[in-house]
C-alpha cells in the first residue's frame, strides 16, 4: 500500500475553475497561510477536461498544481467520470440510467449514467487516461480519487437486468434451484426458464430483492475496481488510490468496495449549532441521512468509515459552512469546527478535507458554503480553520492514524439493510411502513453506546468471519448483533462460538430469524442460537406507544426511571436464562424484556425490544462497567474519546458541547499536546464553551 504522510493532511476541495475571476495565487496563498497540506482537484469537470469527444483541454490544471507545490500543498487527483459531459448524453441517449424499466433519469444533475454501458466505459476510460498520463507525474499529486460517491442509483438498464439473469445462472445452475431457493412456488411465481424472470419494478418477492440489491452494490464495487486498476498503472508507489463515500447511497458496500482502494475516503456531513449540543437535543426518531444529526452521530460516521478496511481513513468532505438548501443556513458556532474535526481525528481519521474552498456562485450548490463566503474574503470560517491548521502542525505525527478504543463491538450488515428498506419490520407513527427501520434498531443500541461513555467498534459481518471467535473474544468482551435478520449458518453459530470463547453477546430484535436467502427459518429463534441463549420467541408484536420496563429483582442490570421499550416486542419464553428486565403491562408483561444466560466461558444476553435512549445506555453501562479510557464522572456535555497512536503513546480527545465552561478530572498524569503544558492526576481540566483539549499519557511518571 502506498503510504500516506505522517500527519494529519488537512485542506479542502478546490475547484479554481469555477472562479468567477483570476485568483489562484490569492487563494494559494490563504490556504497556505491557514496550514492547509493539501487539496483536491479536478474530480467534477469532465466538459473542462474534454469539451468535446476526442478533444482534450489538459492545461488548466498545471498551474494549480504547480502553485500548491511551490506551497508544499499536496493534490488528491480526481478523475470526472460521475459527471457526464452533455456531449456524451446527447450522443448516447440509452446510457442514462432507467430509475425503472423504461424510464430514464433526466439530464441536468449528476451520476445520471449507467456505468456498466459500453459506450460510458469507453468514453470514461479514455478521459481518466489522458488525465493520468499528463498528471500522475507531478510532484504535487500524492493519491487519486476515481469517481465521487458511487452508488447513488438502483439502475433498472436492460444491460444490467440481463447481467443479473446471468449472474443467477451461474449462482444457482438451472431455475429448478433458483425456484426451490427462492421459494417461487408461493403466488405461482415458479420459472420455467430463466427468460421467465420478471423485472425488479413490480417484484414482491423477498429473496428476489435481497439479490437484486447485493448484485447492484456489486456493480457498484466492480464499477469502482476497474478504474482503480486504471489508476495504478500510472501511479507512482507512493501514491494512493481511493474514491469518497457518501455511506448513506443505495448500491453501496463499502467493505467489499474498499478492498480494490488503498486507503478508505468518505464525506461525513453533520447538523451544526444545536446538532452538536449534549445533552442531545436530537428526537429519537429522527432520521439520520446524508446529514447526521447529534454528537452520537457524527462519532457513528467515523466508526463506519473506520469500520470499512479496519483502519485509519481520510474525510474527503465535511462541513465548511451551511450545507445542503437555501433554506438549511446553520453554520457552525465558534470552536465547533475544531470540535468536529478533532473528534473525526480521534476515532482515526488521517486527514480532513473541507467541501469546499470557496462558496460557489452559480449552480444546484451555491448555498453550500464553502472556507471563504462569496466575497472571498477570509472571515469567521477562515480564521477557525486556520486555528485547525496551526494545531495539526503542532500535533504532527501523533495524531496521524489513531486506532480509537472500542468498549463495544458491533455488527453491521448491509445486506440486512437493503431488506429493511424494501420490508421493514418497524413501522412509522402513522403506521406507514418505515425504511429506516434497520437504522432504528442499529443506531438505539449503538447511541446506548455512547450516550453510556463507552466506544464502539463496528465491524461488518464478513469481517468478523475472517476472524477466529476466540481472538476476537479476547480483543472485544462484548459484542452486539442486532438486526441481523439475513444470516447464513455459519455466521451464527460463529456468534455462538464467540461467546463460547468468553466474549459477551447481545442479541437484539430480529437477529436469527431470516437465512441466508432472507427466508423465515423453520426453528424458534433466535436460530441456532436459543440454545445457548437460554430463550426463545414465536411470537413477535409491534408497539404503537413506549411500554415501561423495570428490572426485575436481584438483577444485576441497573434501570433509571423513564427506561422503556419501543417499535418492536419479542415473546421471550425462558428455558434456563435468568431475567435481567420485564414490561410493565397488563399483556406483554408475561415475557421478559431482558435475559441472560452463561455459555461456555462467557454469556449470552437477549434484548427482545428496541430500547429506547435510557434502556440502551443502561445496557451499555452494564456491558461496560470499566472502559478503556479511564475517564469518569464527566458531566452530561463532556465527551472522552482515546486511543493509541502509531509511536504507542495513548490519546486523549476531550470535548465540551455545550455553552457552559466545565471542568473534569485527569485519570492519569497527561501532557497537553498543544501546549505542551503537564497535568496531574486528579488535576482540574478546564474546558471553555464549545471546546476540544487534546493529551496523551504522560509515561514518565
Amino acid at each position: 500500500m502506498a503510504s500516506l504522510p505522517d500527519r494529519v493532511l488537512f485542506g479542502a476541495a478546490y475547484y479554481h475553475e469555477y472562479q468567477p475571476y483570476e485568483r489562484l495565487k490569492t487563494d494559494l496563498d490563504l490556504m497556505d497561510e491557514a496550514g492547509f497540506t493539501v487539496i483536491r482537484v479536478g474530480e467534477s469537470v469532465w466538459s473542462t477536461w474534454e469539451p468535446e469527444d476526442g478533444r482534450f483541454d489538459l492545461d488548466w490544471l498545471r498551474p494549480v498544481l504547480d502553485g500548491a507545490h511551490d506551497r508544499g500543498i499536496s493534490v488528491v487527483l480526481g478523475t470526472p467520470t460521475y459527471a457526464v459531459p452533455p456531449w456524451l448524453a446527447r450522443r448516447y441517449p440509452e446510457m442514462a440510467t432507467e430509475s425503472a424499466t423504461g424510464r430514464r433519469v433526466g439530464w441536468g444533475a449528476r451520476q445520471e449514467a449507467d456505468f456498466s454501458h459500453a459506450a460510458f466505459r469507453f468514453h470514461a476510460e479514455r478521459v481518466t487516461r489522458a488525465i493520468l498520463a499528463r498528471y500522475a507525474v507531478h510532484p504535487a499529486v500524492i493519491g487519486f480519487q476515481v469517481d465521487n460517491e458511487p452508488g447513488l442509483r438502483l439502475p433498472h438498464n436492460e444491460g444490467v437486468f440481463q447481467r443479473f439473469v446471468d449472474h443467477l445462472r451461474a449462482e444457482y445452475g438451472d431455475v429448478d434451484t433458483l425456484n426451490r431457493e427462492w421459494g417461487l412456488v408461493y403466488w405461482s411465481h415458479r420459472l420455467t426458464d430463466w427468460s421467465d424472470l420478471w423485472r425488479p419494478d413490480g417484484n414482491a418477492q423477498p429473496q428476489y430483492d435481497a439479490a437484486w440489491r447485493a448484485f447492484l452494490a456489486r456493480q457498484t464495487t466492480e464499477f469502482v475496481a476497474w478504474q482503480a486498476a486504471i489508476a495504478r498503472e500510472y501511479a507512482r508507489p507512493d501514491q494512493f488510490v481511493t474514491t469518497c463515500l457518501s455511506y448513506p447511497h443505495v448500491a453501496l458496500e463499502d467493505d467489499e468496495l474498499t478492498d480494490a482502494l488503498d486507503v478508505t475516503a468518505g464525506n461525513p456531513y453533520y447538523t451544526m449549532q444545536d446538532g452538536l449540543a449534549l445533552p442531545d437535543p436530537t428526537p429519537e426518531d429522527h432520521e439520520q441521512l446524508w446529514q447526521t444529526s447529534g454528537v452520537w452521530a457524527l462519532y457513528q460516521s467515523a466508526d463506519r468509515m473506520f469500520s470499512s478496511r479496519q483502519e485509519p481513513f481520510l474525510v474527503t468532505e465535511t462541513n465548511a459552512q451551511a450545507i445542503g438548501a437555501p433554506w438549511d443556513n446553520k453554520p457552525a458556532f465558534d470552536g465547533q469546527w475544531r470540535q468536529a474535526a478533532w473528534a473525526l481525528v480521534a476515532r482515526g481519521a488521517r486527514m480532513i478535507e473541507y467541501w469546499h474552498w470557496h462558496t460557489l456562485h452559480f449552480g444546484a450548490e451555491s448555498s453550500w458554503g464553502g472556507v471563504l463566503p462569496h466575497s472571498g474574503r477570509p472571515g469567521r470560517v477562515y480564521a477557525e480553520v486556520a486555528r485547525l491548521g496551526r494545531e495539526f502542525e503542532t500535533a504532527g505525527s501523533l495524531v496521524a492514524g489513531i486506532e480509537p478504543d472500542a468498549d463495544v463491538a458491533m455488527v453491521y450488515s448491509a445486506p440486512n439493510k437493503w431488506l429493511m428498506q424494501k420490508y421493514p419490520p418497524l413501522a412509522k407513527a402513522d403506521g406507514g411502513p418505515d425504511g429506516a427501520s434497520y437504522h432504528r434498531i442499529f443506531d438505539a443500541f449503538y447511541r446506548g453506546v455512547f450516550e453510556a461513555g463507552g466506544q464502539a467498534r463496528i465491524y461488518h459481518a464478513r469481517q468478523l468471519r475472517r476472524t477466529a471467535p476466540e481472538d476476537t473474544a479476547r480483543r472485544h468482551p462484548a459484542l452486539i448483533a442486532a438486526g441481523l435478520y439475513i444470516a447464513d449458518d455459519a455466521m451464527l453459530d460463529w456468534l455462538a462460538a464467540y461467546a463460547a470463547a468468553g466474549g459477551h453477546l447481545v442479541l437484539g430484535p430480529r437477529t436469527g430469524y431470516g437465512d441466508h436467502e432472507a427466508r423465515a427459518r423453520h426453528e424458534p429463534a433466535p436460530a441456532r442460537l436459543a440454545t445457548a441463549a437460554g430463550a426463545w420467541y414465536d411470537e413477535v408484536s409491534n408497539l404503537d406507544a413506549e411500554v415501561p420496563v423495570r428490572t426485575r429483582p436481584g438483577s444485576p442490570l441497573s434501570l433509571p426511571d423513564g427506561t422503556a421499550a419501543t417499535r418492536w416486542l419479542e415473546g421471550l419464553t425462558v428455558t434456563d436464562a435468568e431475567v435481567l428486565a420485564e414490561y410493565v403491562h397488563p399483556h406483554f408483561g408475561r415475557w421478559p424484556a431482558v435475559t441472560s444466560r452463561r455459555h461456555g466461558a462467557g454469556r449470552v444476553t437477549s434484548v427482545g425490544t428496541v430500547p429506547n435512549r435510557a434502556l440502551a445506555r443502561a445496557l451499555a453501562a452494564w456491558l461496560t462497567p470499566a472502559r478503556r479510557s479511564g475517564w469518569s464522572r464527566l458531566p452530561e456535555s463532556v465527551t472522552a474519546t482515546t486511543g493509541t497512536a502509531p509511536n504507542g503513546s495513548r490519546v486523549h480527545v476531550v470535548h465540551n458541547w455545550s455553552w457552559q465552561p466545565v471542568q473534569v478530572s485527569a485519570p492519569a498524569a497527561l501532557n497537553d499536546v498543544l501546549t505542551g503544558a503537564s497535568v496531574r492526576f486528579g488535576e482540574a481540566i478546564g474546558l471553555g464553551a464549545w471546546d476540544v483539549r487534546i493529551f496523551i499519557t504522560d509515561t514518565a511518571t
